[in-house]
């Protein structure tokens, strides 16, 4: 029973809107403005750095406590891969704003730490510098969530997380079909 819980815990943790309620405190409508994404960086632009910066903590924690907890309470891998997952899929379908989300990186960096944490530091670096280099958040998060299974595989993770990181790869490059069409047309904006 209690594993049941902490999935929909995840679920309902991960559906809580930071990056949108941070700009209806600013009077701004996020899904309005800019990309229309309820992220970090799309608030960033659009409402200002400091709310970017406690949007992208946020969903990292949104995404960090229900597999921290679920482990903390030995439930096991299984439990908290799935609280994990939840968190993320609230993220991209959360049940407060009519299940149009984000697209999940921010949360599934959070999942990520606690679950395999010596591949996420790996994919942070991968991030860091294909965003440095082209500036492209876009680019720079489907190409480290592409990157996420083979990390995984090479520090020697569990299947399990191998696996959860490639259903959370294809969500994430799923999401980022908006800047895929961009990319291609060269029009994505830069940071």
């Amino acid at each position: 029973m209690i594993a049941v819980i902490m999935v929909f815990f995840g679920y309902l943790l991960g559906s809580v809107p930071i990056g949108f309620l941070l700009g209806y405190l600013s009077g701004v409508d996020v899904r309005q403005a800019g990309s229309g994404n309820v992220g970090a960086t799309n608030v960033a632009r659009v409402v200002g750095k400091r709310q970017g910066l406690i949007t992208l903590v946020g969903d990292v924690a949104k995404g960090f406590i229900p597999a921290f907890l679920s482990l903390q309470l030995g439930l096991g891998l299984w439990v908290s891969a799935l609280a994990g997952l939840a968190s993320f899929l609230g993220h991209l379908y959360p049940v407060f704003l009519k299940f149009q989300g984000g697209k999940g990186v921010a949360t599934a960096l959070g999942v990520f730490l606690v679950l395999a944490p010596m591949a996420t530091v790996v994919l942070i670096f991968v991030f860091s510098f294909v965003a440095m280099v082209s500036r492209l958040v876009s680019l720079a998060s489907m190409v480290a969530a592409g990157f996420a299974p083979i990390a995984l595989w090479f520090f020697s993770y569990s299947p399990l997380l191998i696996w959860l990181s490639l259903l959370i790869a294809l969500l994430i490059i799923f999401r980022h079909q908006e800047n895929i069409r961009r990319l291609i047309a060269g029009v994505e904006p830069r940071i």
